[in-house]
Parts: structure tokens; sequence; C-alpha cells
């Protein structure tokens, strides 16, 4: 029984120490652009049973209620939070913010990847580029702005105009498109706030922005991380807790052993 508490309790610590660094990740990426919070999803470990429910007892009756000893709990999962992060007036009109569902695509080497940061600059092509560690990554499908644009506007709809010297009029260079997931919690995270789809998340559905459930463009915004410090903070404080809670329980029953140890003595 002593060695199945040791067990128990030290199940109990590894899963909130796994917990803790969910949590510190949420925090260390509070101020990062269009950063999901996630958390971790605990289950129970399988019963030991010594009398199962509605077992007869010696006068033949059943009864009510088992006897069993849970062997702990464990994280099953760490599941991502796709609510809505804070915009941020930027004034870039490089910048746009997605309001609403949906994901901007793209182009990778090996496969496309999908972000809602959008931190965009252009490259020595024109090419409409996410502003990252790797600038090849571009716009799908891609958006090529003029060398002479005076000015550059982003519609709602997404659709990408520019002025050009000697034109009185916008001239229309491009359409973003936006992709969505059945079940986005289902995709890969790849860093720098990128996914790419797995056989979890479903084939992605590609519209225009305010079409078949997708989200709206904002030019000059920048969606921020929906990791709120404050909560993270209080669930750090009731993490360390539970393993503080955890540890006693191993001291109490390596206690327990000791002092039948020292009875076998006599």
């Amino acid at each position: 029984m002593l060695y199945r508490s040791l067990h128990t309790a030290a199940s109990g610590m590894d899963a909130s120490i796994f917990n803790l660094d969910v949590i510190a990740n949420n925090l260390a990426n509070a101020g990062t652009t269009s950063y999901k919070r996630s958390r971790s999803n605990f289950q129970d470990i399988f019963y030991q049973y010594y009398k199962l429910p509605g077992q007869q007892d010696s006068l033949g009756n059943r009864t009510g209620v088992g006897m069993a000893s849970g062997l702990g709990t464990r994280v099953v999962a760490t599941q991502m939070n796709f609510e809505q992060g804070s915009l941020l007036d930027t004034g870039r009109r490089l910048d746009i913010a997605i309001v609403g569902d949906g994901f901007l695509q793209l182009q990778d080497a090996n496969q496309p990847l999908y972000t809602r940061n959008g931190t965009f600059t252009v490259n020595e092509n024109g090419d409409l580029v996410v502003a990252s560690a790797d600038m090849g990554r571009r716009l799908d499908p891609p958006i090529t702005i003029p060398n002479d644009t005076i000015e550059m506007s982003i519609s709602p709809e997404g659709i990408v105009s520019v002025l050009q010297p000697g034109s009185p009029n916008l001239t229309q260079v491009g359409q973003i498109q936006l992709v969505r997931f059945i079940n986005p919690e289902g995709l890969m995270q790849k860093g720098d706030t990128l996914y790419a789809q797995s056989d979890a998340s479903g084939t992605p559905i590609q519209a225009n922005p305010g079409q078949q459930g997708l989200g709206t463009i904002r030019q000059g915004y920048l969606e921020m991380s929906n990791s709120e410090p404050v909560e993270e903070l209080v669930e750090l404080i009731k993490t360390q807790r539970n393993v503080e809670l955890n540890s006693q329980v191993v001291q109490a029953a390596d206690q327990l052993l000791q002092l039948v140890a020292n009875l076998r003595r006599y």
C-alpha cells in the first residue's frame, strides 16, 4: 500500500511539473504576436479493485459500492485555445490582423504552413513575405507589390490595391485568402507562430475573407497573444501547491516505510 502511495504521489508530481512547463511557455509568450495559449488536460490512471461494485457478500447480498484504489494521474494532451486576442494598432500598412476565424497560408519548401501573425514585409522581388527568421515564406497565393508603389490598401475582404505615380485610382494587385480547419486544435505547432496540417486538424478550407465562416482583414493592426499573465500566475500558484502537496505524500509514505522497517528489528 505504501509503495502504491509513493507511485501515485510521484505521478501527481510528474504531471504537475509537466503542467508547469506549459504555463511557463504561456507566460514567456504573453507578448508574442498571435500566440495561442495551451492548457494541460489530465486524466486519472487505471484503478485497482479489491471488491467490485455489486459483488455478493457472505449472505448473498450485493454490495452497493466497491473498494478500489486509484494509481494517480497523467497528462493526456495539451490543448490550444484559439480565442481571439486583442488587436494592437500599429499604423503600419503591411501589418494585418484576422478578426474572426481563419489562418493565412504561407509557402514553405516542404509543406504549406499557416499563421495568424500578419507581420508582413516585402522581399527583393516585391513579394509579400512573413517577417520571421526565414524570409523565404511567401504569402499563398502570392501577391507582388510594384516597386513604384506610393500607397497600399488592404480591404476587409482581403483585396490588395496600390496607388502608383501618374494614376489617380487604386489598382488591384492581389487577393488575400484565408483558410480554416474543422479542428484547429489538432494543428501541429511548428514554432514562429506557425502551424501545419495534421490528420487531426482535417484539410484546409480556403476562401476569401468574410466568406464560408472566415473572418475579415484589418489593415494596420496585429493580433496580440491571448495568454493572460494574471490567469497564468494563478494557475502557476495552484500547480506549485499541487507539487508541494504530492511531495508531502511522498515524505509521509517514506516515513511510514521507515517505521515499518524499524518494527521488523524487534
